[in-house]
């Protein structure tokens, strides 16, 4: 952890642009800090994902100050592009009236750095390292302002709201799932009082954008181990609002780990893939469907309902159109069985069912799914099973309707068919006789299967 009160160790984690913004507001002769999640992140040793500073001075002074600056909301933040990257920087304020839990109603802009840092959510955020102009002025060097005393509680690893929890959590319900976020990611507690409060106030997160929660939801899931921050939103109650889907797993039997049920065995199972969104929430969501389709102890089908609800939770949660897709055919198609005696054409086919571009994926779901179930990853199966998938690839056997030697177009020149769908079923029938036996591909026989089929079409049609 950098000792924030050496001036110097912390201004050497400030990178240049950041000390040219400070310079040129106490050159204008205003306050100039630098405040929020990045001054937490210096003290942490991490590296900060953006750079936040508050200062004194009006927005329209502040345009004023920084003639390429932009202003486009009512927040007091102005946008400074320096050095290739964004800089944000918001005059400090007060804010008032929060009907929506999400958002001020009213927003002040204020004069002090202590007012403004009263308004923050936790404690941790609520310090400032800069100078007050009079400050800059004199030439004293940078301090770090702590109202709240952030710093003890950095060090005591705690998550501590400023001032009464309740009333910052019914200001904006998001910072419940941020309170969480944080405890989770950083691997500290939350502090009793402010833990109480969250489930007293989590019915409150309804009112939040699928957006806003999704991105707290996202920030979890790719943290060092997803299943804390999960536990601690299903323990407050918020998950019952934002998941309520997976909170129908408690109690249902998975059979697998003595005294575990399905809930422990998708937070196993998300905890042991690897980080990255798409495969996190497929590892979360891969047996969601199964409490809907539970019967006499079984659980049929439930890879095609449960990729219809991990569709409909991601796009709940504004997620990305790539990696909600991704994440769907992961679910969907994670019910796959191999067994050793598979033909080459066999591992093709299944290459070709659930797409080249997803089976390392697939492969890595199966595993951690195994990791959930309470057996070691990578079995003699799964381990089997991926040597083959890259053997098929590295002879580049044809796998798709882009690996055929012909395409629609020769069709349409070749044999006179006119656009449209049968061009597509023609080049699907083709392609799985090729993904069958490669030797097929080759241009004149597949052009005269391709006539064969097109007359059968016809006949059909003409019955």
């Amino acid at each position: 952890m950098t000792d924030p009160s050496d001036a110097s160790a912390v201004a050497l984690r400030v990178p240049p642009a950041v000390h040219d913004l400070m310079a040129t507001l106490a050159a204008a002769g205003h306050d100039a800090y630098v405040v929020g999640g990045s001054l937490r992140d210096v003290v942490l040793g991490r590296e900060p994902e953006d750079w936040d500073l508050t200062t004194d001075a009006p927005p329209d002074r502040m345009r004023a100050i920084f003639p390429d600056a932009a202003y486009e909301n009512r927040f007091g933040t102005v946008v400074v592009p320096r050095h290739g990257a964004l800089y944000e920087i918001t005059t400090y304020r007060s804010e008032s009236g929060y009907a929506d839990h999400r958002r001020p109603d009213a927003v002040a802009f204020g004069s002090t750095l202590d007012g403004d840092l009263a308004r923050r959510d936790f404690t941790m955020n609520a310090m400032a390292w800069g100078r007050s102009a009079p400050a800059a002025r004199e030439g004293l060097d940078p301090e770090l302002v702590d109202p709240f005393e952030g710093l003890a509680d950095l060090r005591a690893a705690i998550v501590r709201a400023v001032g009464d929890p309740d009333a910052r959590f019914g200001e904006d319900a998001l910072r419940m799932l941020r309170a969480i976020r944080l405890a989770a990611v950083l691997g500290f507690t939350i502090e009793p009082a402010t833990l109480a409060a969250i489930p007293r106030r989590a019915a409150d997160v309804r009112h939040l954008s699928g957006e806003r929660v999704g991105a707290e939801v996202g920030r979890i899931l790719v943290g060092p181990r997803p299943s804390v921050g999960l536990r601690l939103a299903d323990a407050t109650g918020l998950l019952e609002q934002v998941l309520p889907e997976l909170v129908a797993q408690h109690g249902v039997p998975q059979a697998k780990i003595v005294g575990e049920d399905l809930w422990d065995h998708s937070l196993r199972a998300v905890d042991a893939i690897r980080e990255d969104r798409a495969l996190r929430y497929a590892a979360l969501l891969h047996d969601v469907g199964k409490p809907t389709v539970m019967a006499d102890g079984r659980f049929i089908h439930h890879d095609v309902v449960g990729a219809h609800i991990a569709d409909a939770i991601l796009d709940r949660l504004r997620v990305e159109r790539e990696v909600r897709e991704r994440a769907v055919r992961l679910v969907r198609h994670h019910m796959f069985s191999y067994e050793t005696s598979w033909s080459d054409a066999a591992i093709r086919r299944f290459l070709r069912r659930v797409g080249v571009d997803l089976v390392d994926d697939l492969i890595a779901l199966r595993v951690a799914d195994d990791v959930g179930s309470g057996l070691p990853p990578d079995g003699p199966r799964t381990t089997d099973l991926r040597r083959r998938c890259d053997g098929q690839r590295a002879a580049r056997a044809p796998l798709g309707r882009g690996d055929l030697v012909i395409d629609g177009d020769d069709l349409i020149a070749a044999l006179g068919l006119r656009p449209g769908p049968i061009i597509g079923r023609i080049l699907d029938r083709l392609t799985d006789r090729v993904v069958d036996d490669p030797r097929l591909n080759e241009r004149r026989g597949l052009l005269a299967t391709a006539r064969a089929m097109a007359r059968s079409a016809e006949a059909t049609e003409d019955r």
